[in-house]
């Protein structure tokens, strides 16, 4: 199975790019999606993150409020480390889970859709890491445009996050997504041919399919095995 690393920053274009994978046939395991399980009223990261900042943070429903969670880790970092603490191991957990759910039904190709990719050390079980960039003043026109939030608030919320130029360093694929619809089109169908190529032998034997290679070889080896012994 060949594991693909697809990380950016906030209004990089990440999401779109997501989306054309999907669009494609290749499965996607969104961490923003997985983050949003765990923290469902009930679970385990739920119960955690209501003991931590207290039940100010609910919904009337008893859900968690995400856009107010958000203000108080946006603007504390101490409050920002404790939550991906109590979370990390939720979310990794469902990551591994959704892996395994496609890895059961055969894919050999699947992106891990991972905001945080390189700062929860993730980036180690993936190959190709695609990193999708713009430059910084793109990326904070198209924030403050699509949340509608003034500059310095999109700046800060910008700067929380490892910045795009040090990610880029750090892929195999970057994705430049300064330009137009048309531009980001034309790269993503190379870096589907990239992606897509056939599997290396390693990837090949952690596939279901070598797997199940494998065990036929086995069961076959050990089938013959006892007709040669049978014999003696």
């Amino acid at each position: 199975m060949r594991i693909v690393g697809l990380t950016g920053g906030i209004s990089s274009g990440k999401s779109t790019v997501s989306n054309l994978f999907k669009s494609h046939g290749i499965p996607v395991v969104d961490a923003d999606v997985v983050a949003r399980d765990v923290l469902k009223k009930g679970t385990g990261g739920y119960r955690k993150v209501v003991a931590a900042f207290g039940r100010d943070i609910l919904l009337d429903s008893g859900e968690v409020d995400r856009s107010k969670l958000g203000q108080i880790v946006f603007s504390d970092p101490s409050k920002r480390q404790l939550l991906n603490r109590l979370l990390a191991p939720h979310i990794s957990s469902g990551i591994f889970l959704e892996i395994l759910k496609l890895w059961v039904k055969g894919f050999k190709v699947i992106v891990l859709d991972i905001p945080l990719l390189f700062e929860a050390k993730m980036d180690k079980w993936t190959n190709p890491i695609i990193v999708v960039w713009v430059d910084p003043e793109t990326q904070l026109q198209r924030l403050v445009s699509r949340d509608t939030t003034t500059e310095d608030d999109a700046r800060n919320r910008i700067n929380t996050q490892m910045s795009l130029d040090l990610k880029r360093t750090k892929a195999d694929i970057v994705i430049d997504n300064t330009g137009s619809l048309e531009d980001l089109n034309e790269q993503f169908r190379k870096v589907l041919f990239r992606v897509t190529r056939p599997l290396t032998w390693t990837e090949f034997w952690l596939s279901r399919q070598g797997a199940l290679s494998a065990l036929v070889s086995v069961i076959l080896g050990v089938l013959a095995c006892k007709n040669v012994y049978g014999r003696l």
